[in-house]
């Protein structure tokens, strides 16, 4: 059933609108309160943090040789970078449901925005590594956002709203990758600083660039359609956060989505974290030119995690949760083939052209994966993008660790064997099942009503 558009007479929106004050339109060029004004505060505070947190890996070369670090250190480094946000994120779920998405996701920017600004101050391997693990909460600010366009877009958009402002906010992780080394050059170039202070005061710009966007969510964004954050909300008065929690907690489809998003989004952070130093080590070129490869592959986002919210909600439109399901399965599995290639190719060029494919297919099917998300609990929905998104970074620890920190392996073959990775983590999107929905394999069951209880389709 689709929902009926209509205009609320208690507010003039400027979308149509449904029963919940939920836009049933999505404009991205439209910046009209609340639902798109909310949509370019998420998204533009979460490419902040993406930004701040990936502005690090492109100066690996010039902090490595100043810090001396060994492989296994900047190994380690990258591992705290996702650790850092593993429990952030399963946090932010809940905190969601309790002050509301615009005082987390705004109040957790300014809080982290000091510490990037502190890797200026690194002076010993031990200290990056601490940096980078307290940087990484910040990347939290995901599961605000799922979260928060959840609250404004009903059902039949929903999908594609998550996809634009995760795939748009996570262009920052891309042009990062351009702007950092560039930034570096200007300090060397215009103040004839050394190199060991030209890459320390680089961060000054992503530490000024999140503290404003945390600071603008805060006194422009709104919670909900028609007012700011209410506890209640899509929760039974009676009923505690332990419950909503617990709730989100023993739904095993919750975990599943976290399996499929660790082996998507995760491989997708580990790659944001080695791509630049990979093709600087593999194939000789300068820092500004692998930075220029890596942001290739973030940069992506801006079209490929959307479509891969449109292909959900179009998919959901002709076939139901079934074609969800079948999209990301699809989607993944060639992912995870292209991520096995890419690790072996052995030309330089031939491998910007895998990339390339590889982080339209994966970062596609990120999108697929949050298309799922809101219909899976109403009043756990914090919840359930909390342990979807910690799985991400679960997935990206897991990648960073056993593949691209130990050194026994080289990094084109652990990019082959992460493919095998995706691969495999993709196969148990087919236990999914949604009683009022049915599954990949299996149709609905027929008692409709007590199943409109327990799982309620935002539409």
């Amino acid at each position: 059933m689709q929902p009926e558009h209509y205009f609320s007479e208690k507010s003039s929106f400027p979308v149509a609108v449904d029963e919940d004050d939920k836009a049933t339109e999505f404009r991205p060029l439209s910046a009209g309160r609340p639902h798109m004004l909310t949509f370019h505060l998420a998204w533009l505070n979460l490419f902040s943090c993406f930004f701040s947190t990936f502005s690090i890996p492109p100066l690996l070369p010039v902090i490595r040789e100043d810090l001396k670090l060994t492989a296994a250190e900047i190994g380690a480094a990258g591992t705290a970078s996702f650790a850092g946000s593993i429990f952030s994120r399963l946090l932010m779920g809940p905190t969601c449901d309790l002050v509301g998405p615009r005082i987390a996701s705004g109040t957790l920017s300014l809080l982290t925005a000091p510490i990037i600004l502190a890797t200026s101050l690194a002076s010993t391997p031990a200290s990056f590594i601490a940096i980078r693990f307290l940087v990484g909460f910040c990347l939290a600010n995901f599961v605000s956002s799922q979260f928060w366009m959840s609250s404004m877009f009903s059902g039949n958009v929903v999908g594609l709203a998550n996809g634009v402002v995760a795939g748009w906010a996570n262009v920052g992780s891309g042009v990062t990758q351009l702007v950092m080394p560039v930034v570096y050059s200007l300090f060397i170039s215009l103040f004839n600083l050394p190199s060991s202070t030209a890459w320390r005061l680089s961060f000054i710009i992503p530490a000024i660039f999140q503290a404003t966007t945390g600071t603008l969510v805060l006194l422009y964004g709104q919670d909900l359609p028609s007012s700011n954050h209410n506890t209640k909300r899509g929760t039974n008065r009676k009923e505690s956060v332990f419950v909503v929690v617990l709730r989100g907690l023993s739904n095993y489809r919750g975990w599943v989505l976290g399996l499929l998003y660790a082996s998507s989004f995760g491989v997708e952070l580990t790659m944001d974290n080695i791509i630049a130093e990979y093709f600087y080590d593999r194939f000789g070129v300068n820092v500004q030119t692998a930075g220029t490869i890596a942001a290739c592959f973030g940069m992506a986002n801006v079209f490929s995690r959307p479509m891969g919210g449109v292909m959900s909600d179009r998919m959901g439109k002709r076939f139901g949760m079934r074609g969800r399901l079948w999209g990301v399965w699809a989607v993944q599995t060639v992912a995870g083939l292209l991520c096995v290639l890419l690790g072996r190719v052995d030309s330089l060029w031939s491998s910007v052209l895998v990339m390339c494919c590889f982080s339209v297919f994966v970062q596609a099917s990120s999108g697929l994966i949050f298309g799922v998300v809101p219909f899976v609990s109403k009043r756990s929905l914090g919840v359930i993008a909390g342990m979807t998104g910690s799985g991400g970074t679960i997935g990206a620890v897991v990648t960073q660790m056993v593949l691209f920190s130990s050194g026994n392996l080289s990094k084109q073959t652990s990019i082959s064997v992460m493919g095998l990775f995706i691969i495999f983590c993709t196969l148990p999107v087919t236990s999914i099942y949604f009683s009022r929905w049915g599954g990949m394999f299996c149709g609905p069951t027929s008692c409709h009503d007590s199943i409109q209880e327990n799982y309620s389709l935002l539409e």
